[in-house]
């Protein structure tokens, strides 16, 4: 395992120095007060319980974790010299590769046969992942998909960055574990109702209701923007923060009620206020004591939007030809 990284204010060093370091600082550890939050469903769900701690050290101490979580969804730092609480996010390009195969490796044991594994991560990383992933755990790419939400950094010297890749795998399905895949809770309208008029999406027969699809693997629309300072959604002390409709898409789709879901990165805990308030058993990790109090208080206090709601349609183009698909059915 890795040297964890170095708590805020210690001293950078370079990477050919801290390579060479074999004694690189442990965080300061947490209370005991703080280990732990457990919040109690208002409305008869399961618990959900946020820990304090690296991922790579808890889940495996986690008695569910052990083959039987249904769905964990990752949103690691992505090294990118974010002032995180507590977390050095500057490693060494090795480092952080190390760093991130251990706590793949965790969430893969963690999985049950059949489970689902997310991983929201920039291009950066995205290839490291995906071929660990696919030939040193075994598992399978069920999609890579985009989440694209136009409002990127500023630059001239290249392209603006305006994605994050979503990675979804799967641990290879047993006898006794299958895959859980909901794409009827997930549909949204389709194009051909919304935006083209055409009335041959009322007399389909794919196994999807008329003038419906499943989404497409590219992600955008109303709501699905970055959680910037003046948005709703926006947690105090957090600044790299995930829309509620993201987790929303992806644990009504991967998981039912009362399965375990798993958040190794909680952060501002959006994935744990989502899988709440849809009734699963909620774990989140959280390597800050500070932000896992936060995320709790968040968890208690619900989301600002119904996760359980229909989705939207996300349309390019203004609607060319009207089709009112309850006066049509």
């Amino acid at each position: 395992m890795p040297p964890s990284p170095a708590i805020p204010g210690q001293r950078k060093r370079t990477a050919k120095a801290h390579a060479a370091s074999k004694d690189v600082p442990k965080p300061r550890a947490a209370k005991s007060s703080e280990k732990s939050h457990t919040i109690a469903s208002k409305d008869g769900g399961p618990t959900a319980t946020v820990l304090v701690g690296d991922c790579r050290e808890v889940l495996p101490e986690i008695p569910e974790a052990s083959g039987k979580v249904d769905l964990i969804f990752a949103d690691p730092p992505f090294n990118w010299s974010a002032t995180y609480d507590r977390w050095e996010d500057d490693l060494p390009h090795n480092e952080y590769l190390d760093f991130t195969y251990a706590w793949l490796a965790a969430c893969v044991k963690a999985l049950r046969p059949g489970g689902s594994l997310w991983v929201n991560i920039p291009d950066d990383w995205a290839a490291e992942i995906v071929v660990y992933l696919k030939r040193k755990c075994g598992m399978e790419l069920a999609n890579w998909c985009i989440w694209h939400y136009r409002f990127g950094q500023n630059t001239r010297s290249r392209f603006i960055s305006s994605k994050v890749h979503a990675l979804y795998f799967v641990k290879p399905e047993s006898a006794t574990g299958k895959r859980t895949w909901n794409h009827l809770d997930i549909v949204e309208p389709s194009d051909r109702a919304t935006t083209y008029g055409d009335k041959r999406t009322l007399s389909k027969r794919d196994g999807v209701p008329p003038g419906m699809r499943v989404p497409m693997d590219v992600w955008y629309g109303k709501f699905w923007g970055r959680i910037q300072g003046n948005n709703k959604e926006r947690a105090a002390r957090h600044h790299n923060q995930l829309p509620e409709i993201y987790l929303a898409r992806v644990i009504r789709a991967c998981s039912n009620e009362g399965d375990i879901v798993i958040d190794p990165f909680l952060g501002s805990g959006t994935t744990g206020v989502v899988a709440h308030k849809l009734k699963r058993r909620f774990i989140g990790i959280e390597f800050s004591p500070e932000n896992a109090a936060s995320a709790a208080a968040r968890i208690k206090k619900g989301p600002h939007r119904d996760p359980s709601a229909p989705f939207e349609g996300s349309p390019i183009f203004k609607t060319r030809r009207s089709l009112d698909l309850e006066s049509e059915l």
